[in-house]
């Protein structure tokens, strides 16, 4: 007789009976991605336009509510041109390094170990492509998009130059790519580096901010 499914389980089963591998692979994960840096950059977007938590933010320079609305709209225009395509045709390349969607799920101690694999070598290949993006050239040509907010919050951590969305791109996937996950853990790892990346430039410094509990967080 078989074990009972979880409830994870049963709502993984709920996915794949309603949606083809590649419809969760791309559209889903596009849309997962926009809810949750959407949703989780917003508070400092609305803590900043409001003058709320003032003494946890870092710089007491603020952004007018037309340079915060310039940001998300751009931000909409390279998600939507330069992400939904890259996931979109990079599929296959995944499907070749070994992503799946199926069940059963992957074991806990194979997504733990994995995501944490990833997230020393995004860092490590992040910290050297950053570096390299602080060159001359490429700071006056690309880099210096991202830090037209010299005020960030948390929505500004993804507004670069295309080319530099690319780069992020890489080294968020190359992990991935490398292991061949199931799309669960990638989906988790997503998330995960997302509210890192969206925390780190939220522009506020809280008791609770991971950075006072956690080394080397935000590089």
């Amino acid at each position: 007789m078989a074990a009972p499914m979880s409830a994870i389980d049963s709502a993984w089963q709920l996915l794949i009976a309603n949606f083809t591998e590649f419809q969760l692979a791309t559209v889903v994960t596009f849309l997962l991605h926009e809810t949750v840096f959407f949703l989780s950059g917003l508070p400092s977007l609305l803590f900043e336009r409001f003058g709320l938590f003032a003494k946890y933010k870092i710089q007491k320079k603020s952004n007018t509510s037309a340079y915060q609305n310039r940001c998300v709209l751009r931000l909409i225009l390279y998600h939507v041109c330069v992400n939904l395509p890259v996931m979109i045709f990079s599929y296959p390349a995944f499907k070749f390094m070994g992503l799946r969607s199926s069940l059963p799920l992957p074991h806990w101690s194979v997504v733990v170990s994995q995501v944490l694999f990833y997230f020393v070598l995004e860092d490590f290949i992040f910290y050297w492509g950053h570096r390299a993006l602080h060159t001359k050239w490429l700071y006056k040509h690309v880099h210096s998009v991202h830090h037209e907010y010299a005020t960030p919050f948390g929505l500004t951590s993804e507004y670069a130059h295309p080319a530099e969305i690319l780069f992020l791109g890489f080294a968020t996937v190359v992990g991935p790519a490398l292991t061949g996950p199931h799309l669960f853990t990638l989906w988790l790892w997503m998330v995960l580096r997302v509210l890192e990346t969206v925390e780190a430039h939220s522009g506020y410094h809280f008791p609770w901010s991971p950075s006072n509990f956690l080394p080397l967080y935000g590089g």
